[in-house]
């Protein structure tokens, strides 16, 4: 029994964190909770855990509801239909009134109960399995082989009615719904997911999949229009068939956010796809401008060749141009201000990343602790709240409870022992963190040297196609950089020393000694030994705190990122004052135009190849041609002709879409003068845990 505990822990804690990152990164559009409103408004915060069978049929619903106080009002009225109401954080109790209504003595405190509902979800899902094209129940899979699909297909049942062109119209809330499988590689291989990633750990593939239930039906646009999916499929080849634990996020929040306040009329579309159409055509006819004048080039090449000899001639001119190179550094200047504000810009998202992550966290603490608590309230052990800085010391304490002294004596071997290499871990990191700002110090201060090369040549970035004019360029930059090294060095031993820096070298520092110390717990065979004598319990709540400590190693990560992305803005004062020097050494170049004579006529001895290229470009132009021609055909005039002539029609959809998410706030229910924000977590378990 207790080895199934862990395999729950262990599976919901994977599973979730792999959706989170889906979303967050894979998305676009971040799933986590925001800050509870400005205005102090009591928020309700609501969880729906929704037990199901293989086949998506629903077993149980379990609510969990958490009001936020933040102006600690003494009660709290709130609405809602769950029964079998129960206080999972606090001794607050409440009183039953007319309509459904609690009154909670609140105390100032925030509230946090669960409950059970019977209801019909706003989400339905519908779950089938063919083996090598056959469709067949779930439960005769088991133990076969063969070619499997999966097939996810999702119901929205939750909608409004709107006025589009004067028509009533059904317009669905807009849900998105996340699904990730745990599929083990021993079972399933070549694994293929039709609207989603793969993501493999070595011994287990989680397939991750994303769908938008009634996104389509309300937009009102063709599926050739806009592919919007529905469904989800997962194919794989399978061995003895045993599936794996299946979740799935449903959320409406991303939706919620999204306001129309910036199309104020149908005429704003309009622009929009008439300024695309026109930028097509004007791609169009310069790529055949571009053809044209290449012909003209290729046909001029004599002239080109006589050119040449004549502007080896005026070289020696070349040192009356120092003073143009000069206002070039002054613009060279300019840009490395440009490159501190925009570096600037991404230091002010750093808040947000972190807010993010600590989001996903406490997300995580969350459900371990509502796991915890239900399977350990038989054995009389209480889970006091688990934050980011306490939960180590929680889930050691309860491990202490449950007999867990192997585990402690076992984890403090371990830590002395990566104690001991620290410093060779710290030389490491630090190694690492040099050869970063070795790399963005030298790349920048490359690139502004090599603008300014080129601004004293006469010459653009385009003139670098030419092989032997990039050749004598990189010579110059080259004997530039050379005699800049000192001032490289310089800036690198700068940023080295710097509080950030060092800051960054110790977060990571303790990070790689933190994640070592996991390795260690879960692969050393001693302390494999020393665990087997532990109760079962002991191991789930171990198991439970690898994968926490596991996530706390990225989370401090992306603090150490953040940071580093604050240093290399603070670098980027440095790099402005190195191109000050730049521009003071700009007279040096002048002494470079004896060479460019030399070059020149190097130069009119290449210039067979030059035709030779050029009519190569010629031709790939035209090709361009055709390509931009078959694309705007194909692609973006399809899109325009799709949409043009209703765009009334999409503008109000799309105004009805948000305003129907906004409404839908709460499954259970809630107070009157609340704020509610709801998702939905489905589970099926694997076929072994149903036996």
């Amino acid at each position: 029994m207790r080895q199934r505990i862990v395999k729950k822990i262990t599976e919901k804690a994977v599973v979730f964190t792999l959706c989170a990152a889906l979303s967050a990164g894979g998305m676009g559009h971040p799933l986590h909770a925001a800050a509870a409103p400005e205005e102090q408004a009591v928020l309700k915060e609501e969880t729906v855990y929704v037990l199901t069978d293989e086949s998506g049929n629903v077993d149980k619903i379990i609510v969990s509801d958490w009001l936020h106080n933040p102006s600690g009002e003494s009660t709290i009225t709130d609405r809602s239909e769950l029964t079998n109401v129960k206080n999972v954080k606090g001794e607050e109790g409440f009183t039953e009134e007319e309509g459904n209504t609690k009154v909670w003595a609140a105390q100032g405190n925030d509230i946090y109960y669960q409950g059970n509902l019977d209801k019909e979800l706003p989400v339905g899902i519908s779950v089938t399995y063919t083996l090598d094209g056959k469709e067949m129940p779930y439960e005769e899979l088991a133990g076969k082989s063969g070619k499997v699909t999966i097939r996810y297909e999702y119901t929205n049942r939750q909608y409004e009615y709107a006025q589009i062109n004067g028509v009533r119209t059904k317009i669905y809330v807009p849900f998105v719904a996340l699904t990730g499988i745990l599929l083990d590689d021993d079972v399933f291989s070549n694994v293929e997911i039709s609207r989603g990633k793969l993501l493999n750990d070595g011994g287990m593939t989680v397939a991750v999949g994303i769908a938008f239930p009634g996104l389509e039906e309300s937009l009102g646009l063709a599926t050739d229009t806009l592919d919007i999916p529905d469904s989800l499929e997962i194919r794989a080849d399978v061995q003895n068939f045993e599936s794996g634990t299946a979740f799935t996020l449903v959320t409406n929040e991303i939706f919620s956010d999204v306001g129309m306040d910036g199309v104020d009329s149908q005429e704003d579309l309009k622009s929009l796809l008439a300024d695309l159409s026109d930028a097509m055509n004007q791609l169009t006819e310069g790529s055949s401008r571009l053809y044209e004048g290449l012909d003209t080039l290729l046909g001029k090449s004599g002239d080109l060749e006589t050119g040449i000899d004549e502007l080896a001639s005026g070289a020696a001119q070349l040192n009356t141009g120092a003073g143009d190179l000069d206002n070039g550094a002054a613009k060279l200047q300019e840009g490395t201000a440009a490159l501190q504000s925009g570096l600037n810009t991404l230091v002010a998202n750093n808040d947000s990343l972190n807010s993010g992550a600590r989001q996903v966290f406490d997300t995580l603490l969350a459900a371990a602790q509502a796991q915890l608590s239900a399977q350990l309230s038989s054995a009389g052990v209480d889970v006091p709240g688990m934050t980011i800085d306490n939960y180590g010391d929680v889930l050691n304490d309860i491990m202490n409870s449950l007999d867990g002294a192997a585990y402690q004596q076992a984890l403090a071997a371990v830590t002395a022992e990566v104690e001991k290499n620290r410093p060779s871990v710290e030389a490491a990191v630090t190694a690492a963190v040099r050869e970063q700002v070795i790399a963005q110090v030298t790349d920048t201060v490359r690139e502004q040297v090599t603008q300014a090369v080129l601004a004293s040549m006469g010459l653009t970035q385009e003139d670098l196609a030419d092989e032997t004019v990039k050749s004598q360029v990189e010579a110059a930059v080259s004997g530039q950089l050379a005699g800049m090294q000192t001032q490289i060095d310089a800036a690198v031993d700068a940023q080295m020393q710097s509080d950030a820096v060092m800051a960054l070298i110790a977060s990571s520092t303790e990070a790689k000694v933190q994640e070592l110390i996991s390795q260690s717990m879960q692969t050393d065979p001693r302390v494999q030994e020393a665990l087997a004598a532990a109760s079962e319990g002991v191991k789930a709540v171990a198991s439970l705190k690898a994968s926490l400590d596991s996530y706390n190693a990225f989370y401090c990560g992306l603090q150490s990122y953040t940071a580093g992305v604050a240093q290399a803005a603070a670098g980027a004062g440095s790099l402005k004052g190195g191109a000050d020097e730049l521009r003071n050494g700009t007279g040096k170049l002048s002494s470079g135009a004896a060479q460019l004579y030399a070059g020149m006529q190097e130069l009119l001895s290449s210039i067979p190849a030059l035709k030779d290229g050029i009519t190569q470009l010629r031709d790939g132009a035209a090709e361009l041609t055709e390509g931009l021609k078959e694309f705007d055909e194909k692609a973006v005039q399809k899109l325009v002709d799709a949409v043009d002539g209703d765009l009334d029609s999409l503008t109000e959809r799309l105004r009805a879409m948000s305003e129907a998410s906004k409404h839908y706030q709460s499954f259970s229910g809630k107070g009157d003068d609340m704020d509610g924000r709801v998702k939905f977590i489905y589970r099926t378990d694997r076929m072994e845990e149903k036996k």
